[in-house]
């Protein structure tokens, strides 16, 4: 009765640790869409005549990058854009102007920006002057929008970050569908093998063996990768470097393999033996058996193999990020440099500010990653609702 009562306890208690974890993340990255465009504690100002009132990031990114060089481009008039930032300053003013501790520079940067019509000056918000002569643009909001549908990730970009996360949703689709069409044929047949054809002495044998590869650490698995797989993928298709989707696909399908091979063996060798016997006795082959009654028995095994695999394949981290290149750009085949979530996360998140918008998109991309599993588990247990159904 207490060993009852302490294993409820148990289930209770790691329910509720779980959702507290899910609302936390969830917490956290709702953070985001509350933020402004422009980087925290910083001002986009134009002259009191520009008839621009905002820009949108995209634009912003551009204007800096001298994409876009004229107002027009933006809606403005026909002026050219005079790019400005706080280093520029002593291009314009003199050090007397500015006073021996530098306590001028807001009445300094007022007159800057009033002098000249085409200026986008980007100061930090604790230099505008409470007179200030021009016209401070408005920050905006991140949108939904811009953070599910953009294609560019630049979060450290200034003077306003870009967290696009397409790229790096694709990239994590591709790489762990790649995966799963590579190690779940592989990983079924294995299993098929070792649970009715195999003799019980290279059974005990093999198993342990295949047991043993889920233990080794997904960096050794990354160095395997980054040493043999990534120079033949690079010979092979005569690419400039082999540091590509398709690395990370093959490694992480000889990671799900153990897993895969595992669940789906103990599932299949969990058929009553008396179901076997009845088909071989009605005059069926081991394999028109294997085909007829083992596998549609211990589907719903073979399906939680399945699911645990690409769980491994859409979390993995350390082993992806060596090996894929981790560029974030939108990806269109699998012989290109791609960037996962879950690479994303483990390379940007110790250099995140705590509290700020890269600390919330690192964040919102955490519960992407939770969500993304959650669908991928509940189709599959549907699918194989439904087939069970079926079999019936």
């Amino acid at each position: 009765m207490l060993m009852e009562k302490l294993l409820m306890i148990s289930g209770y208690a790691t329910s509720v640790i779980i959702l507290l974890i899910v609302i936390f993340l969830f917490k956290e990255g709702a953070g985001l869409f509350t933020s402004p465009d422009v980087e925290e504690g910083y001002v986009l100002a134009v002259n009191k005549e520009n008839p621009v009132g905002r820009l949108s990031p995209n634009e912003i990114l551009k204007v800096f990058d001298a994409e876009i060089v004229n107002w027009k481009d933006v809606g403005g008039t026909n002026e050219d854009i005079l790019v400005f930032r706080l280093s520029d300053l002593t291009n314009y003013v003199s050090e007397e102007e500015l006073g021996a501790d530098l306590e001028y520079i807001p009445q300094c940067l007022s007159k800057v920006v009033a002098e000249h019509p085409g200026i986008i000056a980007y100061f930090p918000e604790q230099y505008v002057a409470g007179d200030f002569a021009g016209k401070i643009l408005d920050k905006g909001r991140i949108t939904p929008a811009q953070f599910f549908v953009g294609k560019q990730w630049y979060p450290t970009s200034q003077p306003s970050p870009l967290y696009g996360v397409l790229p790096l949703l694709l990239g994590t689709l591709w790489v762990s569908l790649g995966a799963i069409l590579i190690a779940l044929p592989f990983g079924l047949a294995v299993a098929i093998y070792l649970a009715e054809l195999a003799d019980e002495r290279l059974r005990k044998v093999l198993k342990p063996v295949i047991e043993l590869l889920a233990g080794i650490p997904s960096v050794v698995y990354g160095f395997f990768g980054l040493i043999v797989i990534v120079p033949v993928i690079q010979k092979t298709f005569s690419l400039p470097v082999g540091e590509t989707g398709l690395a990370g696909s093959v490694i992480l399908a000889v990671m799900a393999l153990p897993t895969i091979i595992t669940v789906a063996e103990d599932a299949i060798r969990s058929t009553p033996r008396a179901m076997k016997e009845s088909s071989l006795a009605l005059g069926a082959t081991h394999w028109q058996t294997i085909r007829r009654v083992v596998i549609p028995y211990s589907i719903s095994g073979i399906t939680a193999a399945a699911v645990l695999g690409i769980g491994r394949a859409i979390g993995e981290t350390m082993a992806v990020l060596m090996v894929t290149g981790n560029a974030a750009v939108m990806p269109t085949t699998l012989l290109e440099p791609v960037r996962t979530i879950p690479a994303t996360i483990a390379a940007e998140l110790g250099e995140a500010p705590a509290g700020g918008t890269h600390y919330e998109a690192l964040f919102l991309l955490g519960c992407i990653l939770f969500l993304l599993t959650l669908v991928i588990s509940i189709t599959v247990e549907m699918m194989t609702s439904g087939k069970r159904k079926q079999t019936m």
